[in-house]
């Protein structure tokens, strides 16, 4: 029987919420928009752009097929990643309103999206009993998981935060239909540092340390969790 991790199950973690980040296909009505919108389907290899930082922004996008990364500039000039997006995952909605896209979107694997032109969103939203809250739904929990990622990481340790980044990987693969315990990370151990803000040394110190205990076992970039519970109380140390 597979075993599925449930973020929302564990244990409270000091001053935050637990970042569980969403599914806009757990949103939106995907054959509402299908019949209402005038997506258009885009096909990347991996490293090509979904979009780039100051581009006009006229579109949200809805992944279909892998996974992409958002990221952008910090101050010190070198790439920051933001988020880790897959399957029935909105991506730009940190850019709404903003007139241009607010980061690079770059496909981590062979990927396809959904573009949705934000104008015919907005149109549709207004027109399709239903359609404006589902939007506004999916829109919201997006904000909602990066407060919480946000806040995450700034009361965790470097184990910790690898911890809970693992769990939110295994909790989205579930929602996906497969397997929780048993899974490939896409993202480089770099892009994963960038991500948690952490150091590349320490994400694999952090795994071997996870390994050691028993609670994980890692070859390259596979992931099979031994022991979820165990997982969940490291992700939960203050």
């Amino acid at each position: 029987m597979r075993t599925s991790i449930d973020p929302q199950s564990t244990p409270s973690l000091p001053w935050t919420a637990w970042p569980t980040t969403p599914s806009a296909a757990g949103s939106l009505d995907i054959d509402l928009l299908q019949s209402h919108l005038p997506a258009i389907r885009r096909k990347h290899r991996a490293g090509q752009h979904l979009f780039r930082a100051g581009q006009p922004f006229r579109a949200l996008h809805l992944i279909q097929v892998g996974s992409y990364k958002t990221c952008g500039l910090a101050d010190d000039g070198r790439e920051r990643v933001t988020a880790f997006k897959m399957r029935g995952e909105l991506v730009g909605v940190d850019s709404i309103g903003l007139g241009s896209y607010a980061c690079d979107a770059v496909a981590l694997e062979d990927s396809e999206s959904w573009e949705l032109p934000y104008p015919a969103v907005m149109k549709a939203a207004v027109h399709v009993p239903g359609l404006q809250e589902q939007i506004h739904a999916a829109l919201a929990a997006e904000i909602r998981c990066d407060r919480g990622w946000m806040l995450l990481l700034s009361t965790l340790a470097a184990e910790p935060r690898v911890a809970a980044f693992l769990i939110d990987i295994a909790a989205r693969q579930a929602r996906m239909g497969y397997s929780a315990k048993h899974f490939i990370l896409r993202m480089s151990r770099l892009d994963i540092a960038s991500f948690l803000a952490i150091k590349h040394e320490t994400v694999s110190r952090a795994l071997s340390h996870l390994a050691e205990r028993h609670f994980i076992s890692v070859q390259r970039r596979e992931v099979h969790v031994l022991d979820a519970q165990g997982l969940r109380g490291v992700a939960a140390a203050a």
